[in-house]
């Protein structure tokens, strides 16, 4: 059974390791025409480039997940109804939320995908760094080009294969940047939720399931990360802070430019939309530029017409 399980994680991994070894050793063998081959800097950059590369192939799944989070901040006022009508009758109400989720196009699991797909290409790279540093090639990572990035020191001092847990009061050099690494990774982690909560969740998704799906990771996933953390090679805290300061720029941009309607985000658009059409010119809120209040310029008043002489007959002429 355990050899059967062996066999199914090799053949999810094996792949895994060919595509981050490419990228990595690709970056490396750039870097390495100006920086030292064998020093810390290149490998550390080359993880931050590895990084990038898989955060930008994910970003359609960013889309996903920002198009479905914002479906599910839309329903909420429906799915209230639906506990209200429902709420006595569990079954009824799971399968009327569960209609309702299909017909509006909305996957409840969506939000979850990136950080799903990652773990993958987390636990991969973690193994391929804890192994680098017996010098045991992975992908296109060959025995040579193992050891040299496992035994690879950045600033000179600080192993990228070591974790706080490998080195506690024995090199305080690493125990300051994985400390550091630590806190910056939980400290994104908390931020990135924080900023969706507060800024593109309309007030109906701040109470009822969905609510407290968010607040509840907005606790979890920074003490996961924080205790994690504790025993993950530097190489692997640089790469989930790359990747958390990835996801916390790249929200900040949705949420600016394109947040969900009748949210504090969307108020601050629609004012810096009228602010900017203003400073330019344009009209704002149906306005004519140019245009002048008929109350702050009254109208001048009009002469009377003049009266024309009435046409008098021979007799009456006569009389006068």
């Amino acid at each position: 059974m355990l050899d059967f399980f062996g066999a199914i994680g090799g053949a999810i991994m094996t792949p895994l390791y060919y595509i981050i070894s490419v990228v990595l050793v690709g970056f490396h063998k750039v870097l390495g025409t100006f920086l030292d081959p064998e020093g810390g800097s290149a490998w550390a950059l080359s993880i931050v480039g590895l990084t990038l590369v898989i955060r930008a192939a994910l970003i359609p799944l960013f889309v996903k997940q920002i198009k479905s989070s914002r479906n599910m901040q839309l329903i909420q006022p429906k799915v209230k109804e639906l506990q209200k009508k429902y709420g006595h009758d569990r079954e009824r109400l799971a399968q009327e939320t569960m209609a309702l989720y299909k017909d509006s196009g909305t996957n409840p699991f969506a939000s979850c995908l990136p950080i799903l797909l990652q773990m993958p290409i987390f636990f991969a790279l973690f193994r391929l760094i804890d192994q680098a540093a017996d010098g045991k090639a992975h992908g296109v990572l060959t025995t040579q080009l193992a050891e040299d990035f496992g035994q690879a020191k950045i600033w000179g001092v600080v192993p990228i294969s070591e974790t706080l847990t490998g080195s506690w009061g024995d090199q305080w050099s690493v125990v300051t940047l994985a400390a550091f690494l630590v806190l910056a990774m939980t400290a994104t982690t908390f931020l990135t939720q924080r900023q969706l909560m507060s800024k593109n969740m309309p007030a109906d998704a701040l109470t009822g399931p969905y609510a407290q799906q968010q607040k509840m990771l907005l606790i979890v996933l920074p003490v996961v990360f924080a205790v994690g953390g504790i025993a993950f090679p530097i190489g692997v805290l640089l790469y989930w802070t790359t990747s958390n300061l990835w996801t916390m720029g790249q929200q900040f941009y949705v949420i600016r430019n394109n947040p969900a309607p009748g949210t504090p985000a969307a108020v601050a658009k629609a004012e810096r939309d009228k602010a900017k059409a203003a400073k330019k010119g344009h009209a704002v809120d149906g306005e004519v530029p140019g245009a002048v209040d008929v109350q702050e310029a009254p109208e001048a008043p009009r002469a009377a017409p003049r009266q024309q002489p009435k046409r008098q007959t021979r007799s009456q002429r006569k009389k006068r």
